[in-house]
C-alpha cells in the first residue's frame, strides 16, 4: 500500500517538474525525518520503469559525482512544519542535490547513509560571506590597522609595514590599500616657492587659504613626528644663550657685585644638552619616517632658515660649556660643525644670488637673520680656540650677507608692506648678528676695539627702538617660533658685559643688569607659556598645516569673474581721481592701470 503510494507520488513529482525527494518529504513530513530520508534513498535505488527522462539522471549523476571533490560541505535547511504547495520555476537537471544522492546511494548499496536536518544560522549574510546590501563584509581587524592617509609622508616605513603584514598573513589587505599608501605623483616634485605664497597666509605661512585644499585630513590630530616643526630647536637656542649669559655675569670682572655662582651656568647647560639630545631624537626621527614631511619643511620660504637652528645650538653650547667640565675644547671641533654651515650656506646664499624663484627680494623675511647669524657664533667659537682665518673667512661672508639683509629688509621690497602684529616679536632678529659680530670682532682682533663698538652701537640702538614701543608686543598669539626670537635679547645682554669690561661705568653696570634681566624675564614667560600649552592646553603642536599643501593650485572655474573684477578695480581707481584738479593724479591713475595691465598680459603668458 505505501509502495504504490509511493510510485503515485512520484509521477504527480514528475508531472509537475518536481525532485520526488522534495515531493515525498513535504507529504509524508509528520514522520521521522531521518527513517522518511534512509527509505526513500532506498526506493531510488531500484529502476524506475514510469521514470521520463532516465538519461538525464544518469548525466546529472556523473557531474554530480564529479564535482563531489570540489564539494566542501553540505548545509541542509529546515522546511516548514507543513507546507502545502512548493513552487519551484528551475528544472530538475539545475538541482543535481537529489541526484547526486541518489548516485551516492546507489554506489553504497546497502550502506545507510544518515543526513541530519540543521538550523539555519542567524548570520547568513556573514556566513555565507555574501553581501547582502552591496556592501563587503567588514572585518573587525580592519579597524585596527593604521590611517593609510598619512602613507605618502612617511619613507621606507611604509614600505616596511607592508612586509611585515605579508608575513603575517595580511596580503589581501594590503593589496587592497595598495593605492592608497603608495604616494601620489605630486609629492615627488619640489614645490615651488609661488605656491607656498599662493597657498599659505599669516606671518610664518602656517595657515591654509580658504580657496585651498590640504592633503592631509584636517579634522583629526595628525601622529606627533607629523606635527614636530624644525622651529622646536629654537627652545635650545633661547636655554643655552642663557648659560653663556650667566657664565658671563659669574666670569667677568665688572659683575663681581652681582656674586652670580658659576653652578647657574652648569645648570642652564645641562638642561640644553638635554634639550638638544630630546629634540634631536625627536626630529631624526622625522627625518626617517616621514621624509617627505622634512622636505617640505626644507622647501618652506620661512622654515628653511630654521635648518640653521641646530647647529647654532651646538655652538651655544660649545660657548656656554661650564669650566668645570672641560676647559679648552679641541679645534676640530669647529671644523666639525661649521662644515654644515658652508654647505647650507652655499645652497641658500647662491639662491639668493641667482635670481630664480627664490631670489633673496623675492623671500626675505626677518628669519633670514638666522642664516646670517651663524656666521658670527661660529666665528666668536673660532676667536675664542685661537683660529684666526676660518674665523675672518665667516666673519666676512656674514658681514657681506647681513648688509644685503638689512637694506632688504629694511626696504620690504617682496610685498612693500608692513609686517602683522603677530611678526613683530622678529624684529628682535635684528640686533642678533650685530650685537654677536661685535664680541667675534673683539676676540679676532684681542680688544673691543671701535670695529667691535661701532658694531655694538648699533645693536643697542636697534635694541632700543623696538623696546619703546609697547604696543608692537601686545595682542598676538604665542608661537613656538618666538624661542627663536628670544637669544637676540640674551646676545645684546652678552655684548655689554663685554662692552662693560672696557668702559667701566655705573652706567654700563645699570646697562648690563637691565638688559640681563629683561633677557631672564623674557626666557623664563615663554618657558612657562610654553609648559601651559605643552600640557595643560595640549596645543603646543598643532597640525603643521605648511606642510599639507598640494603641489598644483585648485582649478578654479570662473577665471571670467576674476577677469572682469581687475578690469573694474582699474577703471574704479581711474575714476576715483577724475574729478580731481590735480592732473599728476590722473596722470598716476592711467600709469598704475598700466602698470596692472601689463602684469595681468605677463602672468597670463607665464
Amino acid at each position: 500500500m505505501e509502495t504504490s503510494e509511493q510510485i503515485h507520488t512520484e509521477k504527480e513529482a514528475s508531472a509537475e517538474g518536481l525532485p520526488s525527494l522534495i515531493r515525498f518529504i513535504s507529504s509524508e513530513m509528520d514522520h521521522d525525518f531521518d527513517s522518511i530520508v534512509n527509505d526513500h534513498i532506498k526506493n531510488q535505488t531500484a529502476p524506475a520503469p514510469e521514470s521520463h527522462f532516465p538519461s538525464s539522471s544518469i548525466m546529472v549523476s556523473e557531474f554530480a559525482a564529479e564535482r563531489e571533490s570540489d564539494r566542501i560541505r553540505a548545509v541542509s535547511i529546515s522546511m516548514p512544519p507543513s507546507p502545502k504547495k512548493v513552487v519551484f520555476t528551475d528544472d530538475t537537471k539545475d538541482t543535481p542535490d537529489s541526484a547526486f544522492r541518489s548516485k551516492d546511494a546507489g554506489s553504497n548499496g546497502n550502506k545507510k547513509t544518515r543526513f541530519y536536518s540543521q538550523p539555519m544560522p542567524t548570520g547568513t549574510t556573514a556566513a555565507s560571506g555574501a553581501p547582502a546590501s552591496g556592501e563587503l563584509p567588514r572585518n573587525p581587524r580592519i579597524s585596527k590597522l593604521k590611517d593609510k592617509r598619512y602613507d605618502s609622508f612617511k619613507t621606507f616605513s611604509g614600505r616596511l609595514e607592508r612586509q611585515l603584514s605579508n608575513l603575517r598573513g595580511n596580503k589581501n589587505q594590503e593589496t587592497e590599500q595598495e593605492s592608497i599608501s603608495q604616494p601620489s605623483p605630486e609629492l615627488e616634485i619640489n614645490i615651488p616657492v609661488d605656491r607656498y605664497f599662493d597657498a599659505l597666509e599669516g606671518p610664518e605661512l602656517d595657515k591654509l587659504r580658504a580657496s585651498e585644499e590640504s592633503v592631509l585630513p584636517e579634522d583629526k590630530t595628525w601622529p606627533f613626528l607629523l606635527r614636530f616643526p624644525i622651529s622646536s630647536f629654537g627652545i635650545i637656542l633661547g636655554v643655552s644663550s642663557q648659560a653663556i649669559m650667566w657664565k658671563a655675569l659669574a666670569t667677568s670682572a665688572t659683575t663681581k657685585f652681582l656674586h652670580i655662582s658659576l653652578d647657574v651656568n652648569l645648570v642652564l647647560w645641562c638642561i640644553s644638552v638635554a634639550l638638544m639630545a630630546i629634540v634631536s631624537f625627536t626630529y631624526a626621527l622625522k627625518i626617517i619616517f616621514y621624509f617627505e614631511a622634512v622636505r617640505r619643511e626644507y622647501y618652506h620660504p620661512i622654515r628653511v632658515n630654521f635648518f640653521f637652528a641646530p647647529w647654532i645650538a651646538l655652538l651655544f653650547l660649545a660657548l656656554g660649556l661650564p669650566p668645570t667640565v672641560y676647559q679648552n675644547l679641541p679645534e676640530a671641533l669647529w671644523y666639525v660643525l661649521m662644515t654644515p654651515f658652508l654647505c647650507l650656506e652655499l645652497k641658500i646664499y647662491g639662491q639668493w644670488m641667482s635670481g630664480g624663484q627664490r631670489r633673496l627680494s623675492k623671500v626675505a623675511n626677518p628669519s633670514n637673520h638666522l642664516s646670517v647669524v651663524g656666521n658670527f657664533v661660529g666665528s666668536l667659537l673660532g676667536a675664542t680656540m685661537g683660529l684666526k682665518e676660518g674665523a675672518i673667512f665667516f666673519f666676512a661672508v656674514g658681514l657681506a650677507h647681513y648688509t644685503v639683509l638689512f637694506v632688504t629688509l629694511y626696504q620690504r621690497l617682496p610685498t612693500n608692506e608692513t609686517l602683522p602684529k603677530d611678526l613683530h616679536p622678529v624684529f628682535f632678529l635684528f640686533v642678533a648678528a650685530p650685537s654677536v659680530a661685535s664680541m667675534a670682532w673683539a676676540n679676532i682682533q684681542g680688544s673691543f676695539d671701535f670695529g667691535a663698538r661701532i658694531a655694538y652701537f648699533i645693536a643697542l640702538f636697534l635694541y632700543f627702538s623696538l623696546a619703546v614701543r609697547i604696543n608692537f608686543f601686545r595682542g598676538f598669539r604665542f608661537s613656538l617660533a618666538w624661542w627663536a626670537y628670544t637669544f637676540p635679547m640674551t646676545g645684546a645682554a652678552i655684548a655689554t658685559i663685554r662692552y662693560s669690561n672696557v668702559v667701566n661705568t655705573v652706567v654700563t653696570k645699570i646697562l648690563v643688569v637691565i638688559l640681563c634681566t629683561l633677557s631672564t624675564l623674557t626666557v623664563t614667560a615663554l618657558l612657562v607659556t610654553t609648559i601651559i600649552h605643552a600640557f595643560v592646553l595640549r596645543d603646543l603642536f598643532p597640525n603643521d598645516i605648511s606642510i599639507a599643501i598640494s603641489e598644483r593650485r585648485p582649478k578654479t572655474h570662473r577665471r571670467w569673474y576674476h577677469h572682469r573684477r581687475a578690469g573694474s578695480t582699474d577703471i574704479d581707481e581711474f575714476l576715483k581721481y577724475a574729478d580731481s584738479a590735480e592732473a599728476k593724479d590722473i596722470e598716476a591713475a592711467l600709469s598704475s592701470i598700466e602698470l596692472t595691465t601689463s602684469a595681468t598680459k605677463e602672468v597670463s603668458q607665464d
